[in-house]
């Protein structure tokens, strides 16, 4: 995704599983670059042929986030050169203080994002998947790594751990694994 005008959307995708609606909803004031945390506080989605700005899917997916140094950077170079671009568009740039927006900037559509992404990948050598393939990535990325799970949950912003452990069970095999080697470990020093 390096230069791609859609970069930081695809980092902050896949480095906190936000789901779509939640990053075509994030505006500007959802995030503190100072600190490095974002606001999850709504969704965009279009309905009955108007953008609507909604509550998250659930009470847990009000939620807080921490950056990554990738992240964070990636937001700073989206801020400034979202702010290059709003000047030279002039009157005609539509404020709806959104992160991710079209070139007058307003809101981007699910095709407007699936295109890039699909030949990003087409260009890299890896098949199609599913934009939402990007958050389970985050959390198996986060599983296999001994995340806990419970801060797996947070991120993702999941109702119940059951559910992030329902979802990411075909990780508990390594998880396992890694488990009892560890347990050699600590008895067989």
């Amino acid at each position: 995704a390096k230069d791609d005008p859609m970069e930081a959307f695809f980092i902050l995708a896949i480095t906190t599983g936000m789901r779509l609606g939640e990053l075509r909803g994030l505006r500007w004031a959802d995030i503190d670059l100072t600190h490095g945390r974002i606001a999850v506080r709504s969704t965009l989605y279009m309905f009955e042929g108007k953008w609507t700005f909604g509550e998250p899917k659930s009470d847990q997916s009000r939620r807080s986030i921490t950056l990554s140094t990738l992240a964070l950077n990636a937001l700073k170079t989206q801020r400034t050169t979202q702010l290059e671009h709003r000047l030279e568009m002039g009157e005609e740039w539509q404020d709806w203080d959104l992160v991710f927006c079209g070139p007058v900037g307003q809101p981007i559509t699910e095709k407007a994002v699936r295109g890039p992404f699909h030949r990003m990948l087409a260009q890299i050598g890896l098949p199609p998947i599913r934009l939402h393939d990007l958050r389970h990535s985050a959390a198996t990325l986060l599983l296999s790594q001994g995340v806990h799970p419970r801060v797996v949950q947070d991120l993702l912003g999941h109702s119940t751990i059951s559910l992030t452990l329902d979802v990411y069970s075909h990780m508990l095999p390594n998880l396992q694994k890694e488990a009892a080697d560890k347990m050699d470990a600590i008895f067989s020093a």
